[in-house]
């Protein structure tokens, strides 16, 4: 190869990096460094003007590689690579190195020392732009279907919208019927429809549209493949497993006697009637349920949440008249245009306890079980408004709201100032001192809250219904995880790459989230968010291909002698022994792998490499940390 001349850029990250690094010294240092032939500093990297700068740089200096040291590059790999691209460089001869995450947040409490670090991670940086080859990505063809996991409301909108884009749609859900949990619901805000009528109206929607396939008793058991093209099985069967609507496959399923047609064409899954899925085709497994199998070019995951479910003696659990939000809805609901009972008795008095299963303290829970530190976020408006609806049914029920906080948040806060204006009156508890639920030996129950609101006074509301206001917690799923290779995050619930900038993506490509399944959501940002893995299923799939990562793993056939050691190694089973000129050896597939570089310690005649991190630019990388600074 000719030359280096390296371009590097230190970014003061708007004083996030530069409050606590020496951004100027890492830049001479870097500037001393053989090889590099502009080294400069930026207020913002990230921004238009700098990376403008980048590209005018590149183009006059004849640069041929490129090193940005500035955050994660969770944020902004992409970025800096099409800033490549448009300047003619390869983007594989970019490098981004972590001096934010890495350096100054980790070391705020001794500059000198992040300083230091940072020349060192840049030093490295540097010795592996300079061995860094053009690389050209793995073009794959497409498949135009989307398998979507999970039929409640974000799964159905999702279904509906990627349909109306022109891809065909495999809708699976466990459940006996689709609709989740908002199919359960009464009047909801703002729409003021219940919630069955919106799952209806989405359920019909779905029934009109032919590139729909609906599985429900159904699951998904098995994936093979990659982004652009997964093989995946859907096991179909349990009592009344059935499906609406069709694909655009050729697969057929015979059964038995009973079915009826329930969409403008029907697949059904658990033994009546035939039809027509779009799916590859369908076996049985043997136990009178059938597996069909299918092609599909992107998954979307939105497989919903669980209410939390308080333990015995939780904020007074199982004393009659305590009952979760969920529970109090159903009650409220059920009770149609007849007076609001419990057990036969009209309710006079309600407290809601709010933050149960949120924002858990340390001792809130037995030693060893996970606390759910996360906020919820959707219970108080939903709290909010069951009282408002208490208060439509019957105005002289009095009703306290016991909160650490109250977060209805936007559009929400016009229900809180109806309720405070209805008579709802709000006491705010502190978070290492929760109320205390008794029974009163009367058939009602006291509630014991000391409130902040008037100075630390401690008061005793009697109660006919006390109303535990419970967040959302994960779904198990725990075999899907195995599945799909999704990872979770702290809070139990499906974790995306990054917030903001690639909120329903996951580091599985091909693979998005969205709805409850990736964290705490109402029905509206359940359904955006929906819409966003629409939109990101459609980018990939209209184009009729993909472009994967080139930085993957290769063999050299000349050392392999084929001890399938690698194969083990592999987790994502990217690895197959195949013929050589002279001998077996290990092949990769190009699709498959996803370069985590897991079979090349594996490997005992050094005979695989990862590409874009060989051997030799890890060494290189060593030598250059090991370097003193200067």
């Amino acid at each position: 190869m000719s030359e280096r001349k390296l371009g590097v850029y230190i970014c003061h990250c708007g004083g996030n990096i530069s409050d606590y690094v020496d951004v100027e010294r890492v830049r001479t240092a870097a500037a001393a460094e053989p090889g590099v032939a502009v080294a400069k500093t930026a207020l913002f990297a990230c921004s238009d003007a700098t990376q403008q700068e980048m590209v005018q740089d590149i183009k006059e200096q004849g640069l041929n590689g490129l090193v940005v040291a500035s955050c994660s590059p969770k944020l902004h790999l992409f970025t800096f690579r099409e800033t490549a691209k448009r300047a003619g460089l390869n983007p594989y001869q970019y490098t981004q190195v972590n001096i934010r995450e890495q350096c100054s947040w980790t070391h705020r409490d001794n500059p000198a020392r992040a300083t230091e670090k940072a020349i060192r991670l840049v030093r490295g940086g540097i010795a592996k732009t300079k061995l860094t080859q053009p690389l050209e990505p793995i073009i794959v063809e497409t498949v135009p279907g989307v398998l979507v996991i999970g039929a409640g409301i974000a799964g159905l909108r999702a279904a509906v919208g990627l349909a109306d884009l022109g891809l065909s749609v495999l809708l699976v859900e466990k459940a006996p019927e689709p609709g989740g949990r908002v199919a359960g619901l009464g009047k909801m805000y703002p729409q003021g429809k219940t919630g069955r009528e919106l799952i209806n109206e989405l359920i019909e929607e779905v029934r009109k549209r032919e590139r729909i396939t609906l599985f429900t008793n159904a699951e998904l058991v098995a994936k093979a493949g990659s982004i652009g093209d997964f093989q995946v099985k859907i096991r179909v069967g349990g009592s009344g497993g059935d499906g609406i609507g069709a694909g655009t496959g050729g697969g057929e399923t015979d059964g038995g006697e009973n079915g009826t047609a329930t969409g403008s064409r029907e697949i059904i899954a658990d033994g009546p009637g035939n039809g027509n899925h779009g799916a590859g085709g369908t076996v049985g497994d043997g136990t009178g349920r059938e597996v069909v199998t299918a092609r599909v070019g992107s998954i979307i995951v939105a497989t919903g949440f669980d209410p939390y479910q308080p333990a015995p003696g939780e904020y007074g659990r199982g004393m009659p008249g305590v009952v979760t939000l969920p529970e109090f809805r159903e009650l409220l609901d059920g009770a149609g245009d007849g007076p609001l009972l419990y057990r036969g008795k009209a309710i006079q008095d309600i407290v809601y306890i709010y933050c149960v299963g949120s924002r858990q303290e340390p001792g809130q829970k037995p030693d060893g079980e996970t606390l759910n530190r996360y906020c919820s976020r959707y219970c108080c408006s939903a709290a909010v408004h069951a009282a408002l609806l208490t208060r439509e049914k019957n105005p002289a029920v009095r009703q306290f709201h016991l909160c650490r906080d109250v977060r209805t948040y936007g559009k929400f806060e016009l229900l809180y100032d109806q309720a405070m204006k209805g008579g709802s009156v709000f006491l705010k508890f502190p978070a290492i001192e929760p109320p205390v639920v008794e029974e009163k030996g009367d058939g009602r129950l006291r509630v014991t809250v000391r409130d902040l609101l008037t100075w630390g006074e401690r008061l005793a509301l009697e109660a006919d219904l006390v109303v535990l206001v419970t967040g959302m917690v994960p779904r198990e799923n725990g075999r899907l995880v195995d599945l799909l290779k999704i990872p979770l995050g702290r809070d139990g619930f499906f974790n995306e790459i990054h917030p903001k900038l690639r909120p329903v993506e996951t580091v599985v490509g091909g693979v998005f989230i969205c709805g409850a399944a990736q964290g705490p959501k109402n029905s509206a940002e359940s359904v955006a968010s929906a819409l966003a893995a629409v939109t990101q299923s459609a980018a990939l799939l209209k184009k009729g291909h993909v472009e994967l990562e080139p930085l993957i793993a290769s063999v050299n056939p000349e050392l392999c002698t084929w001890c399938a050691q690698c194969a083990k190694a592999c987790p994502y089973a990217a690895i197959e022994q195949a013929q050589g000129e002279e001998k077996e050896v290990a092949r990769v597939n190009r699709a498959l792998c996803k370069g985590c570089g897991g079979c090349v310690p594996a490997c005992p005649a050094g005979a695989l490499d990862l590409q874009g991190y060989t051997d030799a630019q890890i060494r290189a990388m060593i030598d250059a940390f090991l370097k003193e600074a200067s």
